[in-house]
C-alpha cells in the first residue's frame, strides 16, 4: 500500500526534492481527459453533457497538435522573476488573434458530429457566426472568462470559447522553460498562468509520491501544496473531509470553517485515473452536499458555467 506523508514529514523533506510544477503532458492533456469523461459518463445523471465535453477536449487534442502561439516575451519573463507573478498571466494577456482560429475550428468540429445534441449544435453555428461578424464580442466573453466573472456571460458558450484559451494557454504552458519560473509565486492561483485552481489531486509514483497538487483549470499545470491546507486561504486547523455515503473514496471534498469554502480533492491510490477537471465535473452531486451544509465552492470548472444577472 502507499505511503502517506503527513504534514510534519513532508515539511521536513528536502524542499528540492519535492517537484513544484508539473506541467501537461502535450501529447495526451486533452486526450486524457476526453476518455475520462466518457469513463464517467456511465451511469451518471449529466452523462450526455459529460460526453459532448468528452467530444470538445478529443478536438481541443487535435488543435494543440498543430498549436505554437508565440510565449513571454524575455523582458515579462523577467518582470515576473522580478516580482514573483505568473509568467503566463492569463488576465490582461494580449491574445494572438489566431487563438479565434482554434476556436473556429472547435466549433466547427463539434458542430459536425452526428451525436451532438441540436441546441449545443446551435451555439457552435452562433458563434462561429460571430467570430466572422463580431470578433470583438468573442474577445470580450474570453477576457470575462479569465476573469472568472459570470454576470452577463453566455453561459452556453463559455465551455467552447474556455476550451480554446485552454488549449491557448496549454501549448505555452507546455514550452516553458521551467527554469524561468519564479522562486516564489502568490498563494492560491496557478504559478504559470494565475488562475486559480479546479481541484486536487494526491499523485502516487515516482518523486510526487504521495503529495497534493492543485490543478489549474486554463493552462493545465499543476503546483505542489502541502495536505490538510486550505487552498482558498491557507488555513490549517479547520479542514475536514466529506464524501458520500457508498460512493468512490477516491473524490472527496475539502472544507474548510475558516472561510467556509471547499474544493475538491482526488486520490489517486484509490482511483488511479482520476482526472481533475473531468472528476470535478462528474461529481456535482457531492457539489449539491457542500452546498447543502452551508459551504461555497472556492472556483469553477472549466467546463460548467452558471451565468448570473447584475442586481
Amino acid at each position: 500500500m502507499q505511503r502517506i506523508l503527513p504534514r510534519g514529514e513532508i515539511e521536513s523533506l528536502d524542499h528540492t526534492a519535492i517537484a513544484r510544477l508539473r506541467q501537461p503532458e502535450r501529447a495526451t492533456v486533452f486526450s486524457a481527459r476526453a476518455a475520462r469523461l466518457r469513463a464517467l459518463a456511465e451511469g451518471n445523471p449529466i452523462a450526455d453533457y459529460l460526453r459532448l465535453m468528452a467530444d470538445v477536449a478529443d478536438a481541443q487534442q487535435a488543435a494543440l497538435a498543430s498549436c505554437h502561439f508565440p510565449g513571454p516575451a524575455a523582458e515579462r519573463v523577467e518582470l515576473a522573476q522580478a516580482h514573483g507573478m505568473p509568467p503566463l498571466q492569463a488576465v490582461a494577456w494580449e491574445r494572438d488573434p489566431a487563438w479565434r482560429e482554434v476556436l473556429d475550428q472547435l466549433l466547427a468540429r463539434v458542430s459536425a458530429l452526428p451525436a451532438t445534441p441540436e441546441a449545443a449544435r446551435d451555439v457552435c453555428e452562433r458563434w462561429r457566426e460571430a467570430l466572422a461578424r463580431d470578433p470583438q464580442a468573442v474577445e470580450d466573453l474570453a477576457d470575462a472568462l479569465l476573469a472568472e466573472r459570470t454576470v452577463g456571460v453566455d453561459s452556453a458558450a463559455a465551455p467552447l470559447v474556455m476550451a480554446a484559451l485552454q488549449v491557448y494557454w496549454t501549448d505555452m504552458a507546455c514550452r516553458f522553460d521551467p527554469k524561468a519560473m519564479p522562486v516564489a509565486s502568490p498563494f492560491g492561483v496557478c504559478p504559470m498562468c494565475g488562475s486559480l485552481p479546479v481541484s486536487s489531486v494526491v499523485r502516487v509514483g515516482g518523486q510526487s509520491d504521495g503529495l497534493r497538487y492543485l490543478a489549474c483549470g486554463l493552462c493545465a499545470c499543476e503546483w505542489h501544496l502541502v495536505r490538510v491546507t486550505c487552498s482558498h486561504c491557507q488555513n490549517t486547523k479547520d479542514v475536514a473531509y466529506h464524501n458520500i455515503a457508498g460512493r468512490s473514496e477516491a473524490i472527496k471534498a475539502e472544507s474548510c470553517d475558516s472561510c467556509h469554502s471547499y474544493r475538491k480533492i482526488f486520490y489517486q491510490e484509490k482511483d488511479l485515473h482520476v482526472e481533475p477537471v473531468a472528476d470535478d465535473l462528474a461529481s456535482l452531486a457531492l457539489d449539491v452536499l457542500m452546498g447543502e451544509a452551508g459551504y461555497h465552492r472556492a472556483s469553477g470548472n472549466p467546463l460548467l458555467w452558471h451565468e448570473e444577472s447584475a442586481e
